[in-house]
């Protein structure tokens, strides 16, 4: 048998309901929205079809939130992503949208883990280098190396 986690199969039923086939009941995209934040694989399978639908109950599931009180996206930020929409594929968006929440992510974990032992650092200590590791980051992701930021250089 296979160590990998096989993903929880939802499935849609033409009523749009959702079952969720390993609890053996219907569940709300509330509930989906959980797996997600527990980080627990699924698909979502239209029971008729038979294909994966996983990405537009996602998006369901954003388009809920951002009617909530406090949504992520501005109404400018949501034009500009149908501007990109618009330019295609091509213009490189949907990468360095992957890379920033890669990165955002990856500041959050390590500013959890500073946060927790702060009280045996030098604050001071700790945002220079997590300056200098955001600094390292960025440089990284757009393809700079150190010596981009000598002025003597050029």
């Amino acid at each position: 048998m296979s160590d990998a986690v096989q993903p929880r199969i939802i499935k849609k039923y033409p009523n749009r309901r959702l079952y969720d086939t390993k609890k053996s009941q219907y569940v709300t995209l509330q509930q989906i929205r959980e797996l997600v934040l527990e980080e627990i694989p699924f698909i979502v399978i239209d029971q008729k079809s038979e294909e994966d639908i996983s990405r537009s109950i996602l998006l369901q599931i954003i388009l809920e939130q951002e009617s909530e009180t406090n949504p992520l996206f501005s109404n400018d930020n949501l034009e500009r992503f149908i501007r990109y929409y618009h330019a295609g594929a091509d213009s490189g968006f949907s990468d360095y949208i992957g890379k920033s929440m890669s990165f955002f992510q990856q500041q959050q974990l390590e500013f959890s883990k500073a946060v927790s032992g702060v009280a045996a650092h030098n604050p001071m200590s700790y945002w220079t280098d997590m300056t200098q590791k955001n600094i390292d980051s960025w440089r990284q992701m757009m393809g700079l190396g150190p010596e981009d930021d000598d002025p003597e250089a050029k």
